[in-house]
């Protein structure tokens, strides 16, 4: 996992979340946001998993039951 994912990841508090995701979103997500060319691309893509972990019940945009959490809500 790159640093400033990680370093994201635990000043939101969403390593947790992250982490209960399957592995193959996890992995989707990392690859996703390393393979972009623009920092400005990378950071709108970390930007789009922080929110979608924080959010729950989706990936990737899509609609995802199973990742639903209790923050879902906010």
């Amino acid at each position: 996992m790159p640093g400033f994912v990680k370093q994201a990841l635990e000043k939101g508090d969403l390593m947790k979340l992250y982490k209960e995701r399957p592995a193959y979103q996890q992995n989707d997500y990392i690859g996703w946001i390393s393979q972009a060319k623009m920092e400005s691309t990378k950071q709108n893509r970390l930007d789009q998993m922080l929110s979608e972990l924080r959010r729950g019940g989706v990936y990737m945009k899509m609609v995802h039951p199973a990742s639903a959490n209790s923050k879902s809500n906010d």
